[in-house]
């Protein structure tokens, strides 16, 4: 796919990787192939996930279809920094909930040597972009972005959908609460939700 580009194998770097997308699009799933890959290759791998995620598990990073891998949750990204040493590579699931030093702490491992792969959603549920992530994506080498298939008209969708009523920012869920939806059918559900 990509990644194995070096010319200068005698200059040791890092960089970052973003995978971001919608809900439902394989954010994780293809954060955990990158991670297991690396693992394979016996290289020091560390997973981290912010402390408020325990959706699936309180210490495993889970992917919608069950796939996973062991990961160290913590409550800001400052505690990342100081357990990443000695790492190759690093990885951070659901990176838009962490606050916005997530942002240096990827490029101070990236400029130590360590690849840095960060898995997030790029929009939040009113389709704004969503916390660090967009800082992220303008300070990563390669950035990926995947797509759920809309549970609306079949196309590709880049949108998460909030089917209640809850306007918190922040509100972890599943298909009860959310729904991934293409452009039209998302600029359509805003539309009638606003005439409700």
């Amino acid at each position: 796919m990509f990644l194995e580009n070096t010319v200068n194998h005698k200059e040791q770097f890092g960089w970052i990787e973003v995978i971001c997308g919608s809900m439902f699009s394989g954010k994780t799933e293809e954060l955990i192939r990158r991670l297991k890959r690396a693992q394979f290759a016996k290289q020091k791998v560390e997973i981290f996930k912010p402390a408020i995620d325990t959706r699936y598990h309180d210490e495993m990073v889970v992917s919608h279809d069950a796939n996973e891998i062991r990961s160290t949750p913590v409550p800001a990204a400052a505690n990342i920094a100081i357990l990443a040493q000695g790492c190759d590579v690093i990885g951070i699931d659901e990176a838009q909930f962490f606050d916005d030093e997530i942002v240096t702490v990827c490029n101070d491992l990236a400029n130590q040597g360590i690849r840095v792969i960060v898995a997030g959603l790029d929009m939040d549920f009113k389709g704004n972009p969503f916390g660090p992530m967009p800082a992220l994506m303008a300070t990563a080498e390669y950035v990926t972005k995947v797509h759920a298939v809309c549970t609306r008209t079949g196309n590709l969708a880049n949108y998460s959908f909030r089917k209640t009523d809850n306007d918190k920012l922040v509100m972890l869920g599943e298909t009860e609460e959310y729904e991934p939806l293409s452009r039209a059918a998302y600029f359509n559900a805003m539309k009638k939700n606003q005439e409700k």
